[in-house]
């Protein structure tokens, strides 16, 4: 992505008090960008959005995407030319819990986003943040491609495949590409691996159960180590969408539809792997046990064919598995050591921006 295009533009992040959606608050405000956050108070505590003082640099609504006339009103009052929508339920273990937040979050949120652009005469470009686990999945050994079919075992997974769904009949509805100079709007969905980085709290995920127990100096439990993963740094997705959302502004029709923004082959790794890497990088007498009781069923096996970001948008990871995790183990320590958060991610971020791919 170009860091000029960003300067000066206004963009509305759903979401942007989670974990993916801070690291992208902050990133757009260190370009230079008009920042307007709409999302529920942050789901952890603590959480990377008031650790590294995110609210600071930007407009920070305090809402919830499944309020039609206050996503209606917020854009109207604010106006802003790019919407990235990352606000959902996005636990798999509590979509179980909670199947019906589940569906009304990430289904009717995403309606109600597009609802809502649909009377915008300043938005120009829109992104569906989706998951890797939208796709209907087989179990396969080989990546998921873009024209897959969608499904979905548990409720979140299949939340995120409606959600795609409800993409698809929006761009065919009301902003087909055949009448792109009419409406002016551009729609596209985006699915990631598995993403980790510094900041993450979340219930029930690994790399967070892994660092709470570590600083904690407790023995980690963990339920499933055989599944594997396509792990990748929450930057690498960040820069997909971004790129992504580039080439919508300037070419709308031309790249309106889904994309897979996934790890390197080499990064798909059995969750035992990541386990004994974070062990070996914290020391300090740190170990993992595996949790044998019963848990609900998650996917063994998931990766995605990024083929087509790759080929097409010139996107490709910039961070090895290792090098994520050695960035991962930075930002807890730092965290444990009572440094300054905001610095700390904003360096890491500065860090990424460097990097050439690998």
């Amino acid at each position: 992505m170009s860091p000029e295009f960003w300067k000066g533009k206004k963009v509305l992040v759903t979401g942007h008090t989670g974990f993916k959606g801070s690291w992208l608050a902050l990133w757009l405000q260190n370009l230079g960008t008009k920042v307007i956050g709409y999302a529920l108070p942050p789901p952890s505590n603590p959480s990377l959005f008031e650790i590294a003082d995110v609210a600071s640099r930007m407009k920070s609504l305090a809402a919830d995407v499944r309020d039609l006339d206050r996503l209606k009103s917020c854009i109207s009052e604010n106006r802003p030319e790019i919407i990235i929508h990352m606000a959902a339920q996005a636990l798999v273990r509590l979509s179980y819990d909670n199947p019906v937040e589940t569906y009304a979050t990430n289904v009717m949120g995403t309606v109600n986003i597009l609802e809502a652009v649909r009377y915008s005469k300043d938005i120009k470009v829109v992104i569906i943040v989706t998951s890797d686990k939208c796709y209907e999945n087989k179990e396969w050994v080989w990546g998921y491609r873009e024209n897959d079919p969608f499904g979905g075992s548990d409720p979140y997974s299949n939340s995120k495949g409606c959600a795609e769904l409800v993409a698809s009949a929006y761009r065919s509805a009301y902003f087909n590409a055949e009448h792109y100079l009419r409406h002016g709007i551009a729609l596209a969905t985006t699915r990631a691996g598995n993403v980790v980085g510094g900041g993450d709290w979340g219930r029930d995920r690994l790399i967070p159960d892994i660092m709470n127990a570590f600083m904690k100096n407790r023995l980690v439990m963990i339920r499933n180590p055989n599944a594997v993963r396509p792990w990748q740094h929450v930057l690498d997705p960040l820069n997909g969408y971004l790129t992504l959302a580039e080439r919508l502004w300037q070419d709308g029709p031309r790249f309106a539809e889904g994309w897979n923004f996934g790890a390197n082959e080499q990064d798909t790794r059995p969750v035992s792997w990541i386990a004994d890497f974070l062990v070996r990088l914290w020391g300090d007498g740190a170990c993992w046990k595996y949790d044998s009781s019963n848990h609900p069923h998650e996917a063994n096996c998931l990766r995605l064919d990024c083929s087509k970001a790759k080929t097409q948008l010139n996107w490709s990871p910039k961070l090895s598995l290792e090098t994520a995790l050695d960035w991962i183990v930075e930002w807890y320590q730092g965290y444990r050591n009572n440094e300054d958060m905001r610095r700390l991610t904003q360096n890491q971020i500065n860090s990424y921006q460097e990097r050439e791919i690998v």
